[in-house]
């Protein structure tokens, strides 16, 4: 955990470090003026986000929020976690589609919102659906979609400021070299930011595993619910997998790859049972897990780690 929470740190210092360094230099080209300009601009878009991302999540997914009385079982995980978390109790809402999954979502852990699909109750135990909340109350106690909100202000600074200076700037600027140098330097930074970014996104996801262990669910239980996860997104079909391609940063696991893991998690489930249990994960324990160039490139792009390594992470945890 110290080696995650250290990369963490870093990563932000060094995101930050390169938005302030990229303002600091069109500031100076620009003048002053200008330097607040794009400023004001990042916090302008962080605070709208901000504001406005709830909202926007509810109206995506479908989210209406539960009553106790509909589903008591859930709110008593959730509420049990909660305690032990000494955390505020979120509201708990389920969305209206058939894909298997959940996520949180809020301004922080006074306005947080645990949500799961109505696929995944059908697919999930008692213990699994336990471990799968726990996750989501782990990523509002980290205050995670804070951080990624944060971070995902500078690439797209860089890629306002790639934009405006490759195909606006020159336009303006008797010193077009100079203005396209520029753009072009912003649009590297967008490319290198945005890698960032999704890496931290990875990280965050390591940390929320690590959370709901520590909530008291079995690594198992959750190791067993991302392969139901998997399985199940990986029998959705195109129609439903495209309806939710914008927000699957927010989901325990990204569906689009559903149909390429479940045939890398197939061999965990040694006595093809349709989950993993401790003593299939502790084989994995004793394993190396070694990543293609493909795989590793395609982890680089995604908001979430690689799902066999994700699960080696989890069978060296104790419950």
């Amino acid at each position: 955990m110290f080696w995650l929470r250290f990369r963490m740190w870093l990563l932000m210092t060094l995101l930050f470090a390169i938005i302030y360094a990229v303002i600091t230099m069109v500031g100076t080209y620009l003048g002053m003026g200008n330097f607040y300009f794009y400023l004001i601009f990042a916090m302008v878009m962080m605070f709208v986000q901000y504001m406005l991302g709830p909202k926007m999540v509810e109206w995506s997914m479908r989210v209406k929020y539960a009553r106790r009385e509909d589903y008591p079982e859930v709110f008593r995980m959730v509420e049990e976690m909660a305690i032990q978390a000494k955390m505020p109790m979120p509201k708990i809402g389920i969305a209206q589609i058939q894909l298997p999954n959940a996520f949180a979502f809020g301004r922080g852990p006074n306005d947080g919102r645990v949500c799961v699909t109505q696929g995944i109750l059908k697919l999930l135990d008692e213990q699994e659906l336990r471990a799968v909340l726990g996750h989501e109350l782990s990523h509002l106690k980290n205050r995670d979609v804070l951080t990624i909100t944060l971070l995902s202000v500078v690439p797209m600074v860089m890629y306002y400021l790639a934009w405006q200076f490759l195909f606006y700037g020159r336009r303006r600027s008797q010193g077009g070299a100079n203005t396209a140098l520029i753009g072009m330097a912003a649009f590297f930074f967008y490319f290198i930011t945005n890698l960032l970014v999704l890496y931290a996104s990875r990280i965050r996801e390591y940390f929320a595993d690590r959370g709901s262990v520590t909530l008291g669910n079995r690594p198992a239980a959750l190791a067993s619910s991302l392969y139901k996860l998997v399985y199940g997104s990986a029998r959705m079909n195109k129609e439903s997998l495209k309806e939710v391609e914008g927000l699957k940063a927010f989901f325990l696991n990204d569906p689009s790859r559903g149909l390429k893991e479940i045939r890398e998690l197939a061999q965990l489930d040694l006595d093809k049972s349709g989950t993993i249990d401790s003593t299939e994960l502790q084989q994995l324990r004793q394993k190396n897990i070694r990543l293609s160039f493909g795989d590793r490139m395609l982890e680089a792009l995604s908001t979430h780690p690689n799902m066999l390594k994700r699960i080696k992470r989890l069978s060296e945890y104790k419950a």
